[in-house]
């Protein structure tokens, strides 16, 4: 039997807006009033989290994502439905929550983790790996109210994960801040998975996402729309993200088990997709280090002003390796008219390490897919890289370096 350490059974938040303050008073006492204005923020959410589970929310802003993680932390109270928890729980939500802005960084520690239960003797004997943690320096003993955003995020995660949590709930907060602190944040976070801490992360980070989470759940309009693997889920979202009215998000399910993800209004289209050699043979595995091309002819079915070609390539996670377009090299077309066919290739040096990888490509209006997307499709391709000629070398770059050694 697996082991839930969380259940979202059927939760629903409504805002109620009274036309005035007294409305509301006679409301808490069952007298009759005028109807509120009511805005559901969620409507009937249920799910279930697994212990050392990781799993990514993602939607977009509105879609009630915070909402969410403030009921499931007790912070705000669901107007429906219920929230079962078990463990100990530590959340980052909003940056400075629960902490005393003239209180110095030390005292807000031992204040904000009193409130989460625990004694002070156990706070006072972690103060230190806290203080060094955090690398606040002589600010540790100064007022919050001088720290930086970056600061108050350094304070509140080092507090969050002073003590290791049964569930580590975070909310955008790593991504405030320094480089170097949101990767020692992260490497904090995968040893606490290591050992078995449930994780819950809003973030809009698609990399960290797909690199810490082995589930995700897509909340719009305030409902779930899908539940599944991180791929899958930041794919749809990423169509939903470009997704006009009466446009459909086509799903299809491949052999491998991969879920491709397809949207856009097909003002044109993708005929045909294929990877080639160097002397135009189709392939499907490469050498590291091939020069190969990626060929696709699309068809316009109606006449547009813009068109733009451009293609990422994935590593099997789903995490970009490398992305362009036609916009960026300045070759976008204008006045493609209806019936028109275009063929566009993208020839390149593969010095990617061994592994499986993926195309995704794109037929847009400008920049990006957000105002004008004709055609995205994901995992359009999907080839291997081996290594049959190279010197041995680990990860998903292949950069030859030259070694000078000298002794004396």
């Amino acid at each position: 039997m697996t082991n839930v350490v969380m259940t979202v059974d059927k939760v629903g938040k409504v805002f109620r807006r009274y036309r005035h303050e007294l409305h509301r008073v006679l409301g808490w006492f069952s007298l009759p009033v005028g109807q509120p204005e009511e805005r559901w923020v969620l409507r009937d959410i249920s799910f279930t989290v697994e212990a050392g589970q990781a799993l990514a929310i993602v939607g977009r802003n509105g879609a009630g994502k915070s909402t969410l993680l403030k009921l499931i932390t007790g912070t705000m109270r669901a107007t429906e439905g219920n929230i079962g928890l078990s463990g100990k729980i530590s959340a980052i939500l909003e940056l400075g929550m629960g902490f005393n802005p003239d209180y110095t960084g030390r005292q807000n520690v031992f204040h904000a983790l009193g409130l989460m239960g625990y004694q002070h003797a156990d706070i006072a004997a972690a103060m230190e790996g806290i203080e060094a943690f955090s690398e606040l320096g002589s600010y540790f003993d100064q007022p919050l109210r001088v720290y930086s955003s970056g600061m108050h995020m350094r304070l509140a995660f080092s507090v969050a994960t002073a003590f290791r949590p049964d569930i580590l709930i975070v909310d955008e907060a790593l991504s405030v801040g320094d480089a170097y602190f949101q990767h020692k944040s992260f490497d904090r976070i995968k040893e606490f998975r290591q050992q078995g801490t449930t994780l819950i992360l809003v973030s809009h980070d698609r990399m960290a996402l797909l690199s810490l989470c082995d589930r995700a759940i897509l909340l719009h309009e305030g409902a779930v729309a899908l539940d599944g693997e991180p791929e899958t889920v930041l794919d749809y979202y990423n169509a939903l993200l470009g997704q006009k009215e009466a446009q459909p998000i086509l799903t299809e399910e491949r052999e491998d088990g991969r879920v491709q993800t397809s949207s856009g209004s097909r003002k044109v289209s993708i005929v045909e997709a294929r990877l080639e050699d160097a002397e135009g043979g189709l392939i499907d595995t490469l050498d590291v280090g091939a020069e190969v091309a990626i060929r696709v002819k699309a068809k316009a079915s109606e006449d547009v002003e813009s068109l733009v070609f451009g293609y990422a390539i994935k590593d099997r996670f789903g995490q970009t390796m490398y992305g362009t377009n036609t916009y960026y090299s300045e070759q976008a077309l204008t006045d493609v008219k209806a019936g028109e066919e275009i063929e566009f290739s993208a020839r390149f040096r593969a010095d990617l390490g061994v592994g499986t990888y993926s195309v995704a490509l794109a037929l847009v209006g400008g920049e990006n897919h957000i105002e004008d997307n004709y055609e995205w499709r994901d995992l359009a391709i999907i080839f291997d890289v081996a290594n049959t000629s190279k010197q041995t070398f680990d990860g998903r770059i292949y950069l030859p370096s030259a070694f000078a050694i000298s002794r004396r």
